[in-house]
């Protein structure tokens, strides 16, 4: 479905120099497959994502979609960004119909094709609604609507639950889970969060930073829904902390220091009290 060949991805800075940002990423991405990008900031995960929706070009390497190198946007993916960005004049309905409009859909079959996905979203009593009328996570759901409204073969998704609060962003992964079984579109997903990637995915692609680069991929062999205190998936998660530690060390020695401490500062608590300890 999508190739992946020695991506390499360099930006100019204000001083003149280049900043690698990716260095020689390869891999490939079946058909209905759910895949997550999972790394700290800064290492080329939203870039990726940008260069596979045809927003951004590469400086070598190339991009395949179903045998055909991605030279700019197209129909066949859909981009789900952080932010809702919704038009805030039009109402729900307008925006996911805004884009179906310079489709190829008979007029009579816009509206029928926009309620549908609102519907899949659970948005059918706000599909008059305006964007400033509704919650975070409701504009993000109707963000997802409008994506897959136009009915790509590919969703391309930026850390779409990020800004949104725990139990909004636990409601929409579930949501994301039930429209993908059903709909079995390939997504690559971004995020930061190892057990949102884990609840997620099929396999994840764990980036190391400084450049970005590929440290490992892992998949993730269960059944869905998933269940976060299932031991197997919490044995994941570490694994995959283990992966990322150095890379988040990295990060935050840049940012904080020499002084700073993994090994110190991952747990906010004593691991030595024992209050509970009787229960």
């Amino acid at each position: 479905m999508i190739t992946i060949k020695n991506i390499h991805k360099k930006f100019r800075q204000k001083d003149g120099s280049d900043l690698t940002v990716l260095k020689n990423i390869n891999f490939k991405i079946q058909e209905g497959e759910f895949i997550s990008l999972l790394g700290p900031s800064g290492c080329g995960k939203s870039t990726l994502l940008n260069i596979i929706a045809g927003l951004e070009s590469t400086s070598s390497g190339k991009i395949l979609v179903e045998n055909k190198e991605i030279n700019g946007p197209g129909s066949d993916r859909g981009v789900v960004f952080q932010e809702a960005a919704l038009f805030p004049w039009l109402s729900v309905l307008d925006n996911v119909k805004f884009g179906l409009k310079n489709a190829n859909i008979k007029e009579n079959q816009i509206e029928k094709q926009a309620l549908k996905y609102i519907s899949k979203v659970h948005l059918s009593k706000f599909q008059d609604s305006y964007p400033h009328q509704l919650s975070g996570g409701m504009r993000q759901r109707a963000a997802i609507a409008r994506a897959l409204a136009m009915n790509p073969k590919i969703l391309l998704m930026d850390e779409p639950f990020g800004a949104l609060d725990e139990q909004t962003r636990m409601m929409l992964q579930y949501e994301l889970q039930k429209i993908w079984l059903e709909s079995k579109k390939t997504i690559l997903f971004v995020t930061h969060n190892i057990r949102e990637a884990v609840q997620l995915s099929d396999r994840i692609v764990v980036f190391g930073t400084q450049p970005g680069r590929i440290k490992e991929i892992f998949e993730v062999k269960a059944a869905r829904p998933r269940k976060e205190n299932k031991g197997y998936l919490l044995e994941l998660e570490n694994r995959i902390l283990a992966v990322l530690k150095e890379e988040i060390e990295k990060v935050m020695k840049e940012e904080m220091g020499d002084a700073y401490n993994f090994e110190e500062g991952s747990l906010p608590w004593d691991p030595n009290r024992n209050m509970g300890s009787h229960i």
